[in-house]
């Protein structure tokens, strides 16, 4: 006997679907229209649901109905917020702290006076993505450094960090994964990861080798899913979901996480908005379902 689901919470949780549809659908359109008027930098939060490939094993992915909508906004902001994140690290690699005047000549005129609101936006980015905390090397004045997060002991040392580490770029792969419909190309994922100065290749300084622990130590734990497919005649690799992030994390989660690096909100963009909430709401009802099923086991109706 199928256990019934339709508890309180879950009920809840449709009527919260609902709602969010009726407020987005309005700023759905709006936000299409403005994006069509905007040029599209190069940058990450600027990417399009592109073509992806497809394979035998996985079938042919198709696009959804309405798939431009799934892109994040395109924001000129975004592409200088990259650029300063980018000279940032390189001046904490060398311990040298960084002038106003220094982040202004990169800004240039054009964005000068949205400097205050690209600053808070790299603040707010170096924290989620590498665990750095932007600080004014003196209060008041024009000269500002990254500062590690990491917890510091009674003797001194500073603990690894790693698992925070590699939950920022965890974050972000997972991110891009969700952005183009539940499985992106490694090119997908590292046009994204560029924009903010990881690079195939290169040892980052807070990542260390990142393609060896995106491809390898992160699907090793089973939190992404690294499989070579066919794109035509080519081979190519692509990157899906893995089980633990499936079960530790979720696309409101994810998308939370996206919209704050992008400088938005999860419900300015409407279609991963409603595709979030969709999986809340299926998290809620799987769960309702168990709860239901281990109180008839206890009762002793299933045994």
């Amino acid at each position: 006997e199928q256990a019934p689901h339709n508890c309180q919470r879950c009920l809840r949780a449709r009527e919260k679907r609902r709602q969010a549809r009726r407020e987005t659908q309005n700023l759905g359109g709006a936000q299409a229209t403005a994006a069509q008027r905007e040029e599209s930098p190069s940058c990450p939060s600027s990417l399009s649901r592109g073509t992806p490939p497809s394979s035998p094993a996985a079938g042919t992915r198709q696009e959804p109905q309405g798939a431009p909508g799934r892109s994040f906004q395109r924001d000129p902001l975004i592409k200088k917020v990259g650029m300063l994140i980018q000279f940032l690290l390189e001046k904490y690699t060398m311990e040298e702290p960084v002038t106003k005047a220094d982040l202004l000549k990169l800004v240039n005129k054009r964005y000068k006076r949205k400097f205050p609101e690209i600053l808070r936006r790299v603040a707010e980015c170096v924290q989620l993505v590498f665990g750095l905390e932007l600080k004014e090397v003196k209060p008041g004045g024009d000269s500002y450094a990254l500062v590690s997060k990491l917890h510091v002991s009674d003797d001194g040392r500073q603990s690894s960090g790693g698992r925070f580490r590699k939950n920022g770029l965890l974050m972000l792969v997972l991110g891009v994964i969700f952005v183009h419909g539940d499985c992106a190309s490694e090119e997908e994922v590292w046009e994204f990861l560029n924009g903010l100065g990881v690079y195939v290749g290169r040892c980052h300084i807070i990542f260390g080798e990142p393609r060896k622990l995106i491809t390898e130590d992160l699907v090793q734990e089973k939190y992404l899913v690294y499989r070579q497919v066919r794109d035509g005649n080519l081979p190519c690799c692509e990157l899906l979901w893995g089980r633990r992030a499936h079960a530790e994390t979720s696309k409101m989660k994810v998308l939370e996480f996206m919209a704050k690096v992008a400088g938005t909100v999860p419900s300015a963009l409407p279609d991963l908005y409603e595709e979030a909430l969709k999986d809340e709401e299926e998290r809620a009802q799987a769960r309702c379902v168990v709860r239901c099923e281990n109180s008839l086991h206890l009762s002793g109706v299933l045994d």
